[in-house]
């Protein structure tokens, strides 16, 4: 009986002691703490779920700022990407070059600065022309005669009126003809010695390039400024396929997230660098972020057709296979992955032509935060 009590109390008290082992956590010593546990993800926030698709709640929605538009099918223009860059209007803009060698001055405003709006026929700076020593002492000689003979002419027309009763009148004009004759010469060398060529504006515009400070020396046909009309441009575009200068439709040209249309004036005939180059003519307030000489893309809308769905081109991602996708919203609170083909639009616009539906809801803002949720 004895032992069955003490047996009885030894396996309680094991019993005890495990369970107190199991319920207390165990406490490393002092300086042995590794740490607290990390946290579980809370499964109200964004995550990848593993289907690939993202699960989004609306609170998240709002702090990113997704936005989401219905898709619609369409006949779209088949369009090309050509590489382009900015030319001035040879109506609106124009160089200044000098005819003479010689040294800089500041006109009646000094020098104009880039970017500094002139008018046409404005002194933008005078060019002191220069001359060899041999060159200038010649024609100070020839000055200087110049000068004896008009002198002389005078003492001849002066003889002549105290005379002129007994001196034929045609004499007496003669001499005075001679006179005025060496009074024009004798302006025209001086003129030569002293006067500056005036380096005027051609159009009225803006300064695009200073290449000269006060002082500096420059060659004939050195180019000194250039003058543009910033809302007047022409875009050239190089096609490889000379075909599309036929079949162009419209044409537009993208900065940042404006479209701006292009009139097509013409395709040369010669080709350069195995491209022929299209020439558009561009107008527009947009156009003042150009500059000339600036790559730019043009998107030329052809008169062949395509079925497909318009999206803006903030809506392509990539996905870890580098596949172009678009995130479709399928449920309130969650967007799937659709992997798309796509054509060039406008430069704003893209044309999507397989992977998506009519109607699907397709993320246009804040698609690049919801490629990220992991």
């Amino acid at each position: 009986m004895t032992s069955n009590r003490l047996f009885c109390l030894t396996t309680l008290v094991l019993a005890l002691s495990l369970s107190a082992g199991v319920s207390t956590p165990a406490l490393a010593g002092p300086g042995h703490d590794h740490g607290d546990a990390p946290a579980a993800p809370s499964a109200n926030g964004p995550q990848r779920q593993p289907d690939g698709s993202v699960f989004l709640p609306k609170p998240a929605q709002r702090q990113l700022g997704v936005r989401t538009v219905v898709t619609e099918a369409a006949e779209l223009p088949r369009t090309v990407e050509l590489a382009a860059k900015v030319l001035m209007d040879p109506n609106a803009g124009g160089k200044v070059q000098p005819l003479n060698a010689g040294r800089i001055e500041p006109g009646p405003r000094g020098l104009p600065n880039p970017g500094q709006a002139v008018r046409k026929g404005e002194v933008l700076a005078y060019v002191v022309p220069s001359a060899a020593p041999i060159e200038r002492s010649n024609q100070a000689a020839q000055l200087a005669e110049l000068r004896a003979a008009k002198a002389l002419a005078d003492k001849r027309i002066a003889r002549l009126q105290e005379l002129a009763d007994t001196v034929p009148r045609k004499e007496i004009e003669a001499a005075e003809s001679e006179a005025v004759s060496l009074t024009t010469r004798i302006a025209a060398v001086g003129g030569g010695l002293s006067t500056r060529e005036a380096l005027v504006a051609p159009v009225s515009g803006v300064i695009a390039s200073a290449n000269v400070v006060a002082g500096q020396v420059v060659d004939a046909r050195e180019l000194i400024f250039e003058i543009v009309d910033p809302s007047r441009l022409r875009i050239e575009a190089l096609a490889f396929d000379a075909a599309i200068a036929s079949n162009i439709g419209t044409a537009t040209v993208a900065l940042g997230d404006k479209r701006v249309p292009l009139t097509f004036i013409g395709a040369s005939r010669s080709l350069r660098e195995q491209a022929l180059p299209l020439a558009f003519r561009a107008q527009g307030e947009a156009l003042n972020m150009l500059a000339v000489g600036q790559p730019v893309r043009v998107f030329v809308q052809t008169r062949d057709k395509v079925k497909g769905i318009s999206v803006p081109v903030a809506s392509l991602m990539k996905n870890p296979a580098n596949q172009t996708v678009v995130w479709v919203k399928t449920a309130p609170e969650r967007f799937e992955p659709r992997t798309v083909t796509t054509e060039p639009l406008d430069g704003v616009n893209a044309a999507i032509t397989s992977g998506l539906e009519p109607g699907d809801r397709v993320a246009t803002q804040g698609a690049t935060l919801i490629n990220q949720v992991r």
